[in-house]
C-alpha cells in the first residue's frame, strides 16, 4: 500500500483543518486503533489512528467504531492527559511516516502544558506515543524491549524520532540531480518519501519525477486504484498508469474519504474471507471427494460395457449343452451372433455343469446390467453435485457482504451439508438484497447473489412474461428483466446478458455465451438443488464482461 511519506504529507495538510479544535471524546475500539472526537465552532471530526500491521494510518473517518464499555488502560491514560486539550499544531518530519499532534493541555496543578501525540506509521513498528514535558515519554501503545531495542520507547525515556535514511528530498532537491544520483542505484534507494508504487511509475516512463513532485507540492488528487474487477487495489496522491487500461483511477473527494473507502473494503474482504473459510474448506473437500467417487464410478461403468458379451456366452453355452463336456475349462462353439459364424472360445468353471455355467453368465449379465443402471444414476448425481459445488464456490468468491456469506451458510444448512442453525439466527439471514439495476426503458433488472436468491428471483418474484438470463453451462447468477412481456430493446438484452456474464465464473473471459428466455420456459425440477433449473426455447447472445461487447 502507498501510505508513504509523500502520502503522509497530503494527509497532514488535510488534518490541519482541525487545528484549534478540542478533544471531546477518546476511545479505543481495538488494541491497535484509537478514535478522537475533535470539536470547534463549525467543525466536528473523528480522528482515527491505526497501528495495525498492513493498515497503519491516520485520517478523519466517517465510519462508526465501537466504544468498549470498559476502556483499556492506554485509553484511560490518553483521557487523563488529552481530554479537553486543544490541538495547536500538526507536524510531519520532512517526508517521514510520522505525524506529531501538538496539544495544549491543563495539568493536574492547573498549569498549561504541551503534550505531543506521536503517530509512527512505519510498517510493523507502527506506534502511538504520548510525549510530555522536556520530550519525555509518558507512555506508548507498544513499549520496546530494553535489551533488544535500538531506541527506548518506555515511560520516562527521552523520545527520539525513528532513524532517518539518507535520501534526497524531492521538495528541496531538483529532479535532474535526483535522477543523476539514481543512475548508480535506483530511485527507491535515492528519493525520500516515495513508495515502490510511485518509483515504478516514474522509472516505467508513465510519468515524470517533475510531475509527481508538482502533484506533491500543489496537486489534490486523492486516487483510488481499482483492479479489473472494480475492487479497491491501492491508493495514492496521483493517478497511476503502470497497471494498464484494465485498472482504473477513481478520484475521491478527500484523502480521508479515500482511506475510509479503501480500508473499509479491504477489511470487509478480510472479514468475509475469514467468515467463509470453513465453508470453502468444506465445499472443496466435498468437491474433491465427489470427483474421486465419480472417477471410480466412471471406471466401473466402462467395465459394464462388456455385459452383452456375458449374455452371448450364456446363450451359446445353452445352445451347445450336449456338445460340452462336464469339467471342461472352456468351450469352443460357433458364434451364431456373428455373420461369419467364427468359432469362439468361452471360459468355463470346471466345478459347474454346462447348464450351470450358462446360468452363471446370465446371472452376471443381469448383475452387470443392474450395476450399469445404478452407476449411470450415481454418476449423473455426482456431476450435478459437482456443478452445485461450483455454484457455491462462485457465490462465495463474489460475496461482498457478511450477509451474503450468512445466506450461503443458510443454504448449505438447508441442504444438509452443515449443521442446522437455530431459528433466531436463521431468520436474521433471510433478507434478500439482490443487485438491482435499471434498463434504458426503465425496466428493473435484478441479479441473484447466491443460489437461494436465484431460486427466489426465478421461481417467486418474476412473472411468466419476464425475461430470464444465465451464462450457458457455467456457474453464475440468475438475471431477470422485469418487463412483464413488453418489448425489450437490444440495449437492455445486452445489458442484462453482460450482468449475467459479470456475475458468473466466466467474468474474466471474453465472448461469453449467455442464454435468455421468458420465465415461463424456465422450470425447477422436483428435488433439484438450490439455484438449479432447466429451460427451453432460449436465444443466445455473446458478450464480454466489463469490456467491448461482441
Amino acid at each position: 500500500m502507498a501510505f508513504d511519506g509523500a502520502f503522509t504529507l497530503k494527509i497532514v495538510e488535510e488534518l490541519k483543518t482541525a487545528i484549534d479544535s478540542h478533544i471531546d471524546k477518546i476511545y479505543q475500539p481495538s488494541r491497535d486503533e484509537m478514535v478522537f472526537l475533535l470539536r470547534k465552532k463549525g467543525f466536528q471530526e473523528k480522528l482515527f489512528i491505526s497501528t495495525k500491521s498492513g493498515s497503519q494510518r491516520v485520517h478523519f473517518t466517517q465510519n462508526k467504531y465501537e466504544n468498549p464499555a470498559t476502556p483499556p488502560m492506554f485509553c484511560m491514560l490518553m483521557r487523563k492527559y488529552l481530554l479537553n486539550a486543544r490541538l495547536v499544531d500538526i507536524i510531519q518530519p520532512p517526508l517521514e511516516r510520522v505525524v506529531i499532534f501538538v496539544f495544549s493541555a491543563t495539568s493536574e496543578m492547573g498549569d498549561i502544558v504541551e503534550i505531543r501525540l506521536v503517530c509512527e506509521l512505519i510498517g510493523g513498528k507502527a506506534n502511538i506515543i504520548l510525549v510530555g514535558n522536556e520530550g519525555k515519554i509518558i507512555d506508548a501503545l507498544k513499549r520496546s524491549d530494553v535489551e533488544s531495542a535500538t531506541r527506548l520507547i518506555l515511560p520516562g525515556a527521552k523520545y527520539q524520532l525513528p532513524e532517518k535514511q539518507e535520501k534526497l528530498n524531492p521538495l528541496k532537491v531538483s529532479a535532474n540531480e535526483i535522477l543523476k544520483v539514481a543512475q548508480n542505484s535506483s530511485l527507491l534507494k535515492t528519493v525520500d518519501g516515495f513508495s515502490p508504487l510511485i518509483c515504478r511509475e516514474i522509472e516505467g516512463g508513465f510519468t515524470t519525477l517533475e510531475k509527481i513532485t508538482q502533484d506533491l507540492k500543489s496537486g489534490y488528487n486523492p486516487t483510488l486504484i481499482l483492479d479489473q474487477n472494480g475492487t479497491a487495489f491501492d491508493f495514492t496522491f496521483t493517478p497511476i498508469l503502470q497497471y494498464g487500461p484494465a485498472f482504473k483511477n477513481q478520484r475521491i473527494d478527500s484523502f480521508s474519504l479515500l482511506l475510509d473507502k479503501f480500508y473499509t473494503e479491504k477489511e470487509n474482504c478480510l472479514r468475509i474471507n475469514s467468515n467463509a473459510r470453513d465453508i470453502l474448506r468444506l465445499i472443496n473437500n466435498l468437491k474433491n471427494r465427489t470427483q474421486k467417487k465419480l472417477s471410480i464410478r466412471l471406471y466401473d461403468l466402462e467395465k459394464c460395457k462388456n455385459r452383452e458379451t456375458l449374455r452371448i456366452y450364456g446363450e451359446l453355452i445353452k445352445a451347445n449343452l450336449f456338445s460340452i463336456q462336464k469339467g471342461a475349462s472352456f468351450a469352443e462353439v460357433p458364434n451364431y451372433y456373428s455373420e461369419n459364424l467364427e468359432t469362439i472360445r468361452i471360459p468355463l468353471d470346471i466345478s459347474l455343469s454346462p447348464q450351470s455355467n450358462a446360468n452363471k453368465y446370465f446371472k452376471e449379465y443381469k448383475k452387470t446390467y443392474t450395476a450399469e443402471q445404478t452407476l449411470k444414476e450415481l454418476t449423473q448425481k455426482d456431476r450435478e453435485e459437482l456443478a452445485y459445488f461450483d455454484t457455491v464456490l462462485d457465490s462465495i468468491e463474489r460475496a461482498t457482504e457478511l450477509a451474503d456469506i450468512a445466506q450461503i451458510r443458510e443454504e448449505l444448512s438447508e441442504g444438509g451439508y452443515i449443521k442446522t442453525q437455530n431459528t433466531a439466527k436463521k431468520q436474521k439471514h433471510t433478507q434478500n438484497q439482490f443487485k438491482e439495476y435499471e434498463s434504458q426503458e426503465g425496466y428493473k433488472i435484478l441479479v441473484g447473489k447466491n443460489n437461494k436468491q436465484n431460486d427466489i428471483l426465478t421461481t417467486s418474484l418474476a412473472s411468466k412474461q419476464d425475461l430470464w438470463f444465465h451464462v450457458k453451462n457455467i456457474a453464475g447468477s440468475h438475471v431477470v428483466v422485469f418487463c412483464g412481456g413488453n418489448e425489450v430493446s437490444q440495449e437492455t438484452i445486452l445489458k442484462a446478458a453482460t450482468l449475467a456474464a459479470e456475475n458468473s465464473k466466466a467474468r474474466n473471459s471474453s465472448n461469453v455465451a449467455v442464454d435468455y428466455t421468458p420465465i415461463k420456459y424456465v422450470k425447477k425440477p422436483h428435488g433439484a438443488k438450490a439455484g438449479m433449473v432447466i429451460y427451453t426455447t432460449n436465444k443466445t447472445i455473446y458478450v464480454t464482461p466489463k469490456g467491448e461487447n461482441l
